[in-house]
């Protein structure tokens, strides 16, 4: 540690004290930063996650082979007949004509083709009620949803010619088209609402448009510039559209809070009578630290995700983590240089009736002061109370279940077409989501293997893995075949997997399996979720592990305390415990469902809990580092440790507060979504930073602490080895040594 008249050491001091004595060139280089990663990522292009790159296993080696033999498999559609009632079969002629009928009509808009008659294809339903007529779009498979408008209306057309049928269609293009429809303006809405929403609150917090403007700008600057470097960095690791969605969630909330610890901090200061100049310094040495070391942690915790295998957990890991660093950068560099160049102007804008920080008053907060008194005064109590309550909470996450919601989970009764899914399922189980088997031999239509395809189309029905119709389509060229098995089971997750189960582990083995040089691996729509799901399983311990020990570490060597780095891993737990709670007992159990419209899910989205994970435990550091770092300045200022305790938590108990309503409204805005699976990292994220802000930070923490005692700095001298990351916060307080510059004038040291 250094003694005080040599000043703090550390990256956010020296940045702080070269940025606020060079402003110009530092907010010359932030901006010149932000274009040339946005000119870099618009040349460089971006790179989209391919399905081969999602998962390891089968579903990744079907997608290859098909990728490799460059087959563009079209999108497929069908149209659902059923009669109203039991009076119609599909052999009567009313029924015959609506038929011929649905297939001139979609013929006809010349968007579709192999336009397939049920009575060729044999999809009748066993009771004779119900039938498919199945066609694929014409083209390109990526812009199908873009031209499938003109067949939903000739289908639309044909329904209204015959009132006694019930006549729908369904497929992937007429889906994703109704999805994006109904849910895609709502999900951006909210993406656009979440930078007005954090404004709004920084107004009230800061009293002033100009100082509330600062960290939005800043937070805005540093997701354009990711999205650039996102661009380029995506031709190593491919993108998703999820990625862009997070990178933005958690860009504005670290940016955001970032930059308003270090203007809270220069502000405070400068009410206590220090001269703008130090007041910077001395916040670019504590603050800034404490920015620096939580956005280290917080990005240790979002490289979790890269240990998944999953290239969407990837992508959202990697662009959340060069989102935060960016940030983090820009928090400690260019902010300084900025409140150099406003100095008090940055108070222009005062909104009426909301009061400011006044000077003196060393940015305490009084609410928190009243907690906080009967916190130290009876810590046992306090400690006992709230992690009994704590608990209580997370208690029903002991009976989570997780898995891919079905249409009807993630989007209720609200849309038509997910009852047309259940109804296509009922009569054709498994026929909207079947089995793909994708067949690779060195000769196709060698007579060994078209003599295993046949036996395995005949097996898959026997078995009791499918009812049929099983459909064969063959790739001569490329000598491939593709097997469709509808599931039995159909939108019953757990009955479809177990279907599935059945054809790679019995029917696939007794009959391609006994043909050399064949591959054949099993995917689509069950598949890949059972896929996702034995992935995340897998992924879960080593994830946790590497998130854990490396937050352990970084504490351990940032405060030098044994004691802080265990009780801050505790807490953190405490708090994703708590979240996993509050989502089981919401979502699964129901418990206050209709408060948040999640009436009948009856489950968690399988990648939330890993997800929650990573995002919470590196955000829940924030605060944990800034308090931390507030009680040990003071510690080393010479305050007893009760004393340090009360005067850190009190004083950065407004910033925090502040930090985690914007946290909290922003991820709310998530949680008001129709899709449920948005719905749950809404409310999950906001529940948990909400227990972090208010529970941990400011029950337990100073709770836990108070009863350690001296023991929070306990560091064992078998640990002494280690490299020391911290620097004497205590100096920060003194006054600037001043030494003569060479026109004779005085200008303070950089603290």
């Amino acid at each position: 540690m250094e003694h005080a008249g040599r000043g703090p050491r550390g990256f956010a001091a020296r940045a702080g004290g070269w940025s606020a004595r060079h402003r110009w060139a530092a907010v010359g280089i932030w901006v010149l930063f932000v274009l040339v990663s946005m000119v870099a990522g618009s040349a460089a292009g971006r790179q989209d996650i391919k399905g081969s790159e999602q998962l390891k296993g089968e579903t990744t080696e079907a997608a290859r082979i098909v990728d490799k033999a460059g087959i563009e498999e079209p999108v497929g559609e069908s149209v659902l007949l059923q009669g109203k009632d039991d009076a119609i079969k599909a052999t009567a002629p009313e029924f015959r004509a609506a038929v011929d009928a649905v297939m001139k009509s979609v013929a006809a808009t010349g968007e579709v083709t192999g336009v397939t008659s049920p009575y060729t294809s044999k999809s009748i339903s066993k009771d004779g009620l119900s039938a498919l007529v199945q066609f694929d779009m014409r083209g390109d498979p990526e812009t199908a949803t873009d031209r499938i408008e003109p067949v939903l209306k000739a289908v639309k057309q044909v329904q209204g010619d015959h009132p006694k049928l019930r006549i729908e269609q369904i497929g992937g293009a007429s889906m994703t088209k109704t999805f994006d429809d109904a849910f895609g303006d709502d999900f951006k809405q909210a993406e656009y609402s979440a930078v007005p929403v954090a404004l709004g609150i920084l107004l009230i917090a800061f009293g002033a448009l100009v100082a509330a403007l600062i960290p939005v700008a800043l937070a805005i600057t540093a997701i354009m510039a990711t999205m650039g470097l996102v661009g380029v960095v995506s031709h190593i690791q491919p993108m998703s559209d999820t990625a862009d969605s997070v990178m933005l969630l958690v860009g504005l909330a670290v940016g955001v809070d970032y930059c308003l610890f270090y203007l809270r901090r220069e502000r405070e200061e400068r009410a206590a009578g220090r001269d703008a100049q130090t007041a910077m310094m001395i916040a670019a040495a504590t603050s800034g630290r404490a920015i620096v070391v939580s956005g280290v942690t917080v990005c240790v915790a979002m490289a979790g995700m890269l240990f998944t295998g999953i290239g969407e957990f990837q992508s959202m890991g990697l662009a959340s983590l060069m989102v935060v660093a960016v940030a983090m950068v820009g928090s400690v560099t260019v902010l300084p240089a900025l409140l150099s160049l406003l100095g008090e102007r940055v108070e222009k804008g005062r909104v009426p009736f909301i009061g400011k920080l006044k000077r003196g008053d060393n940015g305490e907060s009084r609410f928190w002061s009243a907690v906080l008194g009967g916190v130290l005064k009876r810590p046992v109590v306090s400690l006992l109370v709230a992690t009994g309550a704590l608990v209580a909470v997370a208690a029903p996450a002991l009976g989570m279940k997780t898995q891919e919601l079905k249409l009807n989970q993630e989007f209720g009764d609200s849309l038509p077409i997910v009852a047309t899914y259940e109804r296509v399922n009922e009569a054709f189980p498994g026929g909207a989501e079947p089995a793909e088997v994708v067949v690779k031999a060195d000769d196709i239509n060698a007579a060994p293997v078209k003599r295993a395809i046949e036996q395995f189309r005949a097996r898959a029905v026997s078995s009791g893995a499918s009812r049929g119709p099983v459909e064969i389509v063959t790739h001569d060229a490329q000598n491939l075949a593709f097997i469709y098995v509808p599931l039995i089971g159909g939108a019953d997750q757990d009955k479809a997997a177990k279907s599935l189960d059945l054809l790679r582990d019995e029917v696939r083995p007794a009959t391609l399996g006994e043909v050399a040089g064949v591959k054949a691996p099993i995917t689509g729509q069950v598949a890949g979720s059972k896929d996702f799901n034995d992935q995340i399983t897998e992924a879960v311990t080593p994830v946790f592990a590497f998130v854990v020990v490396f937050a352990f570490l970084l504490m351990l060597l940032s405060f030098r305390s044994l004691t802080i780095a265990v009780t801050s891993i505790v807490l953190n737990l405490l708090s994703v415990g708590a979240a996993y709670g509050i989502l089981t007992a919401i979502f699964q159990h129901g418990w206050g469902a209709s408060l948040v419209g999640a009436e009948g899910v009856g489950a968690i989205v399988a990648w939330l809990p890993l997800f929650l994970f990573v995002i919470l435990f590196g955000l829940s550091m924030d605060y944990h580092v800034f308090v931390v770092s507030r009680i040990r300045e003071a510690r080393m200022q010479g305050r007893t440790t009760q004393d340090a305790i009360a005067h850190g938590v009190v004083t950065t108990a407004g910033v925090v507060t502040s930090a985690a309503v914007i946290m909290v409204a922003v991820f709310a805005i998530f949680g008001t979504l129709s899709m449920q699976s948005m719905k749950q990292m809404g409310v999950g994220l906001a529940a948990a930073v909400l227990i972090d802000a208010t529970v941990i930070r400011g029950v337990l923490l100073p709770a836990a602490m108070a009863l350690l005692g001296e023991r929070n700095w306990y560091f064992p001298k078998w640990l002494e080895w280690l490299p020391d990351m911290t620097h004497d916060e205590g100096a920060v307080a003194e006054p600037p040594v001043r030494e003569r510059d060479d026109e004779g004038s005085h200008t303070p040291v950089p603290v």
